[in-house]
Order: structure tokens, then C-alpha cells, then sequence
């Protein structure tokens, strides 16, 4: 089995970004969601993605965002791809995919094998599935939280779509993690934090070596 391509997501510094491209990592998220410790603005993310230019893709992450706001941002980021955490239903999502001409990420929150099986609903709506585990009841954020879901409830899953693993993976568990669901892509956040939003060069680079050795 081949490695998975890897996102390092919730970049807000020059120094996160560097550190993530020094790990070799294939794609890095942006955050455009005020709620987030994580979030940055159109200008912090016009920069970031300046200085990632031809050395990484850049991702940016939306939770029931305006279209308008999505686009702006694709512009000013340059998006390689928008991944969608809300409540967007497959013919909305599917809209959105078709006015801003950029690949989709519908992000799926994971506690039962229903929440796997919904993931066939956005066959040729999205490029791509990405299982995270659901947040509790009123938390603030959708992702991020450091939680872990069942990962056997993967084998539920009988799209087309590509699907990338997200939720609570870390430096500890993520190759574990790719050989017991064989996920093609792996998505970290908090697991490579010293604090909400302060990513730690060394953890990216461990979280990259063992996602790599898998």
C-alpha cells in the first residue's frame, strides 16, 4: 500500500506553514470559521498561501459559509480545494463545486455506521469524503477537538468517492490508523498542537514520518 497524502490543517503562522512543508506534507488547511482558534483572515490566508505557492496545496475549511464568502476566499487564498464541515446537503454542495470550480471536500462527523453510509449521498457532488468524528452536543466547533471514532465503522462504507480519515489522529496513533482502515489521505489538527491553534514543528514532522511508515 502506498503512503497517504497528507493535510496539516489549522496553519495560522509563517513558522506552522514552514514546518509543514519541511515535513513534506501534500496539502495544509486554512481556517475560515471565526468561532475556530485556528481562523484566519483574508489577509493572513492572501499570505500563507503566497508563501506555500508550488510547495504544497492549500485547503480552505467552511462551516455553512455564504457562496460569496467561499469564493472571495478561493481568490485571495488561491484554494486548490474548499472542505465543507456544515450541514450542506449534496445537491447545495454540488452547486457550490459547479460556481467556484474548485474540487469539494465534504467533511462527514462520524459516530454510527449510518453517518458512514450518508457518504454514498454525495457521489457526484463531492471529490471527496473526509470521515471526521462528531463533535458532542453544543460544542462550538465541528472538528479540531481531538476525538476519535470507531474506525471499524469504515468498512460500512461502499462509495466511489475518495475518503480521507480525520478525528483525534496524532504522531501515536496515525500509523496504526492507516493500516487498520487503509485511508488514503489522514488529516490532523489539534494532534500536532502544544495548545489550541500553536502547532509544534516536531509534532508535524513525527505525525508525517509515522503517517509515512504506516
Amino acid at each position: 500500500m502506498s503512503a497517504p497524502a497528507i493535510k496539516i490543517c489549522g496553519i495560522n503562522t509563517p513558522q506552522a506553514l514552514d514546518a509543514a512543508i519541511a515535513a513534506r506534507a501534500d496539502y495544509i488547511g486554512l481556517v475560515f470559521f471565526a468561532k475556530s482558534p485556528r481562523n484566519v483572515t483574508m489577509a493572513q490566508a492572501a499570505a500563507l498561501a503566497e508563501r506555500a505557492a508550488g510547495r504544497t496545496k492549500v485547503v480552505g475549511l467552511f462551516v455553512d459559509a455564504s457562496t460569496d464568502f467561499i469564493a472571495e476566499a478561493v481568490v485571495a487564498a488561491k484554494l486548490d480545494a474548499i472542505q465543507l464541515h456544515g450541514a450542506e446537503t449534496p445537491d447545495a454542495l454540488g452547486r457550490t463545486r459547479a460556481n467556484l470550480g474548485v474540487p469539494v471536500w465534504k467533511a462527514l462527523s462520524v459516530a454510527s455506521r449510518d453517518d458512514i453510509v450518508r457518504a454514498q449521498d454525495f457521489t457526484g457532488a463531492a471529490d471527496l469524503i473526509l470521515f471526521d468524528a462528531k463533535a458532542p452536543k453544543g460544542a462550538n466547533l465541528p472538528g479540531g477537538l481531538g476525538l476519535v471514532f470507531d474506525w471499524n465503522l469504515l468498512a460500512a462504507y461502499r462509495g466511489a468517492l475518495p475518503w480521507g480519515l480525520a478525528g483525534g489522529l496524532s504522531p501515536d496513533n496515525v500509523a496504526d490508523a492507516v493500516r487498520r482502515t487503509g485511508a488514503t489521505l489522514v488529516d490532523v489538527s489539534s494532534g500536532v498542537e502544544t495548545a489550541p491553534g500553536v502547532k509544534d514543528a516536531g509534532l508535524i514532522r513525527s505525525f508525517c514520518f509515522a503517517a509515512r511508515s504506516a
